[in-house]
């Protein structure tokens, strides 16, 4: 199996120079050992035991470590190696745990000749039973023969940790550097080095030397390179850290009450995000998501009165009309809210005090009574983003309309009803729209020629419903248009379709989505009696 970290890792292990792995325990704090700039991961067992809360005498079986492996390696591109303790079980369990490393992309496994199942090295002492050298040297040899050529396996000698000395030490990592271990590792709980610098004098770099400081870290790491050691793991102290800032926040918290203390001493949420890649994630929505998650608003025009509808918006703008129990906003919002729209905005003006209600941010319009559509959406421009939806306050509409707009693959694009082209104006302002062709259920490629309540009826081919769709360039083309537009004098009177006829004669496409039916626009007081029944 190819396996380019497990390569990386031997070459770590062989090279003359000291190196340095440091300890990792979730695919976080992988992720953090990797931005330090450490060049291998120790896959620590103490660390892996205590992140679930449990001793490490073998109480997460080799199926949970593996879990949090693939967590570590997916999330990571630097060589891990697995503290695999006596290697879960016999020879036969260690081949089984090799295999599925290995698919993992995992580039070795340090295991001890210890009796399963280990304690700690660090407690209870006098009660660490070695394994026999046939036994371990045994292991060794499975592994070596079962995994892939890359694959480093690391034999950790306990023989200090018993109690049984150099010469003990020595006969051990002999054997299981003849039986194929890719490095030794010789362990010590003294606070001092003596040990590991009567080892590695006798040892005279026979094969690579892995050691673990924990307990004799106030030696100068000099003495470590100049005694030829390969590899130097700092094996817990990552938990270490967090543990000790987990119990002082905790403890403050608890006793504050608040979180003033704390805020300016922790991470910020922000640096979460980051580490697990939300930047990637959103670029890789743009990409392969065009519908529910590129989208990241929705601005809604609800600034008019709605004259039309008589002493129905004496007191109330028609937007917050109610129609089956709540306003017709609300409608609108749900509705969004059911796709995964959840960024809304509403462009208000008339009666702007009714909306409160609703608990979503507002843009005011507070010339309403003497300005149409354009002006208010030049007034919540900074809202349009990468990917916007910008529709009527005073339609109903199924949820598949605004989907079949996150669909195209227009950067502008508008839906348009071809049932509606032969609904002449009956004296109440109409969208008609002439198109590049008319409608074909066989033909998507469509493009608004022109828009207008005037349109000669043999050019009309529908009505625009009062939804649009922008993304990417399509929305800097948009805010571009409104700072032209505004700076006409007969601005404050222009209509969308004064801004849709504008962008196409600048040589901008509008992409034509074609619809029948599924939505109503409120008008009059019989587009509002269908509504109790829409």
């Amino acid at each position: 199996m190819n396996n380019p970290k497990a390569k990386k890792l031997k070459e770590i292990i062989t090279s003359s120079n000291l190196s340095f792995i440091m300890e990792a325990h979730d695919g976080l704090s992988a992720k953090i050992v990797q931005e330090a700039g450490f060049e291998g991961i120790w896959g620590s067992g103490l660390c892996l035991s205590a992140a679930w809360g449990v001793r490490d005498n073998n109480e997460i079986s080799w199926t949970q470590v593996l879990e949090i492996l693939e967590s570590m390696s997916d999330i990571t591109s630097i060589p891990i190696l697995l503290d695999g303790d006596t290697g879960y079980g016999d020879f036969n369990t260690l081949r089984r745990v090799i295999k599925k490393l290995e698919q993992r992309q995992v580039a070795g496994i340090c295991i001890e000749d210890k009796l399963f199942p280990k304690t700690n090295s660090f407690i209870d002492g006098d009660k660490q039973e070695l394994a026999t050298i046939e036994e371990f040297t045994g292991k060794i040899r499975a592994a070596k023969d079962f995994c892939g050529q890359d694959f480093c396996v690391v034999a950790r000698v306990e023989a200090f940790i018993a109690g049984w000395g150099l010469g003990e030490a020595l006969r051990r990592a002999e054997a299981y550097h003849k039986a194929g271990a890719d490095a030794i590792l010789i362990h010590s709980k003294k606070s001092q080095p003596e040990d590991i610098i009567s080892f590695m004098q006798a040892w005279k770099k026979t094969s690579p030397v892995i050691i673990v400081p924990t307990k004799y870290y106030s030696t100068p790491t000099k003495v470590f390179e100049d005694l030829g050691v390969s590899v130097v793991i700092w094996a817990n102290h990552l938990l270490r850290g967090a543990l000790k800032i987990m119990q002082e926040t905790a403890k403050c918290i608890f006793r504050e009450k608040n979180l003033l203390s704390v805020e300016d001493r922790i991470a910020p949420v922000g640096e979460i995000f980051r580490l697990q890649g939300a930047d990637e994630l959103r670029e890789a929505e743009k990409r392969y998501l065009p519908r529910k998650a590129a989208l990241t608003n929705a601005l809604i025009l609800a600034a008019s009165q709605g004259e039309e509808l008589g002493n129905l918006t004496k007191d109330i703008p028609k937007a917050m009309l109610p129609v089956q129990g709540k306003p017709l906003m609300q409608h609108i919002i749900d509705t969004l809210n059911e796709m995964g729209i959840k960024n809304i905005s509403v462009i208000r003006g008339y009666r702007k005090e009714t909306f409160e209600g609703l608990n979503i941010p507002y843009v005011d319009n507070d010339e309403y009574d003497s300005t149409k559509e354009v002006f208010s959406l030049n007034l919540g421009k900074e809202k349009i983003q990468e990917s916007s939806l910008i529709l009527f306050g005073d339609i109903l509409f199924k949820k598949h309309i605004p989907l079949l707009l996150l669909e195209s693959p227009g950067e502008i694009s508008i839906v348009v009803d071809y049932t509606r082209k032969d609904r002449l104006s009956d004296g109440t302002y109409r969208d008609f729209v002439a198109c590049s062709k008319p409608y074909n259920y066989f033909d998507s490629e469509v493009f608004l020629n022109e828009m207008g309540n005037d349109l000669p009826p043999d050019r009309i081919n529908g009505e625009w419903i009062g939804m649009m769709m922008v993304r990417n360039d399509g929305s800097k083309i948009l805010q571009q248009t409104l700072e032209e537009l505004a700076a006409l004098p007969d601005f404050k009177s222009l209509r969308m379709k004064d801004l849709f006829n504008y962008i196409v004669k600048n040589g901008h496409n509008i992409r034509v989505v074609y619809l029948s039916g599924h939505w109503l626009d409120i008008d009059n007081l019989d587009d509002f009696s269908k509504a109790s029944i829409f």
